[in-house]
């Protein structure tokens, strides 16, 4: 299990970057395969409108895993910097109270998502004939919301620790297991759109359960009782890297419930062609994601070692590879982009042109400004390596602003095609607070360490 780790205190950062995120990137594949997976199955078997009402859940589901997901990135950056010092102790500290934290803010979310559901829905103006569904999916995938805590969190660890092949074998597992559950419960035993949600639960348990599996073979992470000891600050210390983190995922996922609402005036066949390009969104974020856990722990695990031109020199690498690959992902949507999404949409030859008439319209958009998005990522996640989430916060308030204000106001001027603006706009308007805002962590981070005694070099 050791040889899976990898120590980003030494070697060529370029090749460092891209071999922890290649990894990721592979099991990002396989996650986004089962989400796809997941809508091809819902909106070829059971019709535009279950499509639709995968739409309308979509924002308060990504909700509820966006604010998990910031907590346990926020708690995973300490521990890259523990694992970066060498001081196993530490780590096992963190991992340790991270786990029970985990816990209670998992059960809080289950209570606050069941509680909310409906009434938000309803709010969303959801349209009468897709609300039952929509409101099924999500007290099913709410209940799961600890399984998915979980996995998210032993991912985190491995991938503190440098090992993005762990993560990349599970993710692959779980799709499987998804696929052949989505087709088992919807097409076989007919749950309809239920029978999705309960495949996509069930194969995070999985790839949770083997993740844990391989967790439980470091040596360094055998925890003990003392380890999950809630004291001398520690608490108060991750919830300061991790709320933030949560809270600027919850801020842009409401930002995305307005644009929801909006989406939702414009009828069921608009609501149907606007998901099935949001349900390629992962596809499109798939190697940004990933570069930018790869930035977290290669910033983390540095700025621990005290190697401050060592992070330098990975944000620049890690730009040019996002912008090339942007680039690259950009020109296979804009070719196959009609083609993948068919594969989405059903019903009437009418409906069907129509629907994909949107569908592409939108994707074109999005897929012309990826370059915006990717630098996003990179940005975002050396700053959170470097320890401050309060920034990234900042910039997810700029996303809320500048998704809420586009979806509101340009669809007077431009009719439904101007909500198509809200998302790379929302990107822009983040990228103005992170890019000088990583500069000027970047001058703190090494004033801090030269005040210390350290170069700040290498």
């Amino acid at each position: 299990m050791a040889s899976h780790m990898k120590n980003m205190t030494v070697g060529k950062p370029l090749g460092l970057i891209l071999t922890f995120a290649l990894p990721l990137m592979v099991g990002n594949v396989f996650q986004q395969l089962y989400t796809v997976v997941d809508t091809m199955v819902v909106g070829k078997a059971l019709g535009v409108g279950a499509l639709a009402a995968l739409g309308a859940a979509d924002w308060m589901n990504w909700m509820m895993l966006g604010i998990v997901q910031g907590f346990t990135q926020g708690f995973a950056i300490p521990m890259a910097q523990e694992f970066g010092r060498g001081d196993h102790g530490a780590l096992r500290r963190i991992v340790g109270c991270s786990v029970l934290l985990s816990l209670f803010f998992s059960l809080g979310l289950l209570a606050v998502g069941q509680a909310i559901a409906r009434p938000v829905l309803l709010m969303l103006q959801t349209p009468g004939e897709i609300l039952g569904d929509a409101l099924l999916y999500l007290r099913v995938m709410y209940f799961g919301i600890p399984i998915v805590t979980a996995y998210n969190l032993l991912a985190s660890v491995l991938r503190s620790l440098g090992d993005g092949r762990t993560p990349l074998l599970a993710m692959i597992v779980a799709s499987v297991t998804n696929i052949s559950l989505d087709l088992l419960f919807v097409l076989v035993f007919h749950w309809g759109i239920a029978g999705a949600a309960a495949a996509t639960l069930i194969a995070q348990l999985v790839s949770g359960l083997f993740c844990l599996y391989h967790v439980g073979k470091i040596k360094m992470l055998a925890l003990s009782r003392q380890d999950f000891a809630l004291k001398n600050g520690l608490p108060r210390q991750l919830l300061l890297l991790g709320a933030p983190m949560a809270v600027q995922n919850a801020i842009i996922s409401v930002g995305g419930m307005i644009v929801q609402a909006v989406v939702n005036g414009f009828g069921v066949l608009f609501i149907a062609g606007f998901t099935a390009t949001n349900k390629l969104y992962g596809v499109l974020e798939i190697a940004a994601t990933s570069y930018g856990y790869a930035m977290i722990t290669y910033v983390g695990q540095n700025l621990g070692a005290g190697k401050m031109g060592r992070i330098r020199q990975g944000v620049r690498s890690a730009t040019l590879i996002a912008l090339v690959t942007s680039a690259v992902i950009a020109v296979v949507m804009l070719l196959a982009g009609k083609w993948i999404l068919s594969c989405f949409i059903s019903g009437t030859p009418e409906q069907f042109d129509q629907t994909l008439q949107i569908a592409y319209h939108y994707l074109t958009i999005m897929s012309l400004c990826l370059p915006v998005l990717y630098i996003l990522h990179v940005s975002r996640s050396a700053i959170q390596g470097m320890g401050n989430t309060m920034l990234p916060l900042v910039s997810g308030i700029a996303e809320f602003v500048m998704r809420t204000l586009t979806a509101l106001l340009l669809p007077m001027f431009m009719g439904a095609n101007g909500i198509f603006f809200a998302e790379v706009i929302a990107w822009a308007g983040a990228d103005v607070i992170l890019i000088p805002s990583y500069f000027i962590m970047l001058g703190r981070v090494r004033q801090r360490l030269c005040i210390g005694g350290e170069t700040g070099e290498e």
